[in-house]
């Protein structure tokens, strides 16, 4: 292994590619053919064409006005809901599908909790003719009915996981296992910065994009730069734009899911990161009510962030996750993810709190759009 790639494959003592000797080939494969890919311009003026023509970009930064009033911050919406999807999975997933057609691969396989990345990975699949296979916890197939209707009508199986907790880290787990027996004409769509490199360094370049237009977008460097973590990809394309300035990066997780905060180093789905496990080493079980942050694990970028200090870690709970949904809505007319929400719902804490002074301006991005929580809302209501 080189030099160079040792360096993209770790962050700090996270990171690293823990798999079956099976599977090491083609992650090697995934990392040349990227490395090729990402310095090739013919293929980074395609993504970029594709990301406008069809995805939707750049998208916008839009004030929340009468929110910020409230909070008494400047309050600036990087609106990934926007995007075509409805979330910021579509901007990865195009990258991962041109470079699998760049490869020769006739097959996407995909993991999906919320089911925004399998509808993101179905739709991309549809575009360029690829197959496409997604799998999917049970308990996620009941509470997301919408988002698997919109997959299975773009074309796409949906393979229901019912091992473990039958969520997100079952999805990963079985996605991986099929990777093992199809990677001649497969190639698996890791839907975060999380996995064995290359996927952490790759989603993280192909995430980028939301980082460096918001960057592009503020007339001066916000105070803070917020977002949600599961796996952590909205958060580190975020973050990314953001690195080199004075911002403080607060990433928020679900409080029964939060890896970083609650967590201890682990290996988990080929990577060394932090984990919630027990004193056995055994991974314990995530909660949320945004099946996207339901994941045991984080992207090893946001647990070097964490333990250098670059970036701060908090969490919210399900009832101000709920609450801030409504209240958005109310003040904005944006119905926001509950994955996003746990930002939003962290900024009305520390604004009235004082822990965010007045006055302060804040970007925050909204990963995606609230229509596939709508059934849990309603229950709730």
């Amino acid at each position: 292994m080189s030099s160079r790639t040792v360096e993209r494959s770790r962050f700090g003592i996270y990171g690293g590619r823990f798999v079956p000797e099976s599977l090491i080939p083609a992650c090697e494969d995934v990392e040349r053919a990227f490395t090729e890919a990402w310095h090739d311009p013919v293929f980074r003026d395609r993504l970029a064409e594709i990301l406008s023509v069809y995805a939707g970009r750049p998208t916008p930064l839009t004030p929340a006005l009468r929110l910020s009033a409230e909070l008494g911050v400047t309050l600036l919406l990087k609106r990934e809901d926007l995007a075509h999807t409805g979330s910021h999975k579509i901007n990865n997933v195009l990258g991962q599908a041109l470079l699998a057609q760049r490869m020769g691969k006739a097959r996407l396989i995909a993991e999906t909790g919320a089911g925004s990345h399998g509808v993101a990975t179905a739709t991309a699949g549809a575009l360029l003719g690829m197959a496409t296979t997604v799998f999917m916890g049970e308990r996620d197939i009941e509470r997301q009915q919408l988002n698997v209707f919109r997959m299975r009508t773009l074309g796409a199986e949906v393979i229901p996981v019912s091992t473990g907790s039958r969520t997100l880290k079952d999805a990963c787990t079985e996605a991986l296992r099929h990777w093992v027996t199809a990677v001649d004409d497969s190639h698996y769509c890791l839907g975060s910065v999380m996995g064995p490199h290359p996927y952490p360094w790759m989603v993280r370049e192909f995430q980028r994009v939301i980082g460096d237009e918001a960057r592009s977008q503020v007339t001066a460097v916000p105070d803070y730069v917020v977002a949600c973590v599961g796996g952590g990809s909205n958060a580190a394309g975020t973050f990314a734009g953001f690195l080199d300035t004075s911002a403080r990066l607060i990433g928020v997780e679900a409080e029964g899911g939060a890896a970083v905060t609650a967590g201890s180093d682990g290996i988990l789905h080929g990577f060394r990161t932090r984990v919630l496990q027990d004193a056995d080493g055994q991974i314990a079980e995530a909660h949320s009510i945004a099946p996207g942050l339901d994941y045991p694990g984080v992207g090893p970028e946001h647990a070097h962030f964490a333990s250098t200090g670059q970036a701060r870690y908090v969490t919210v709970g399900d009832t101000d996750v709920v609450a801030a949904v409504h209240r958005l809505a109310r003040t904005e007319g944006i119905i926001c993810a509950l994955e996003s929400a746990h930002a939003v719902a962290w900024l009305i804490n520390a604004a009235a709190s004082g822990e965010v002074p007045a006055g302060a301006t804040v970007l925050l991005t909204l990963s995606g759009r609230g229509d596939k929580d709508m059934a849990t809302l309603m229950e709730l209501a």
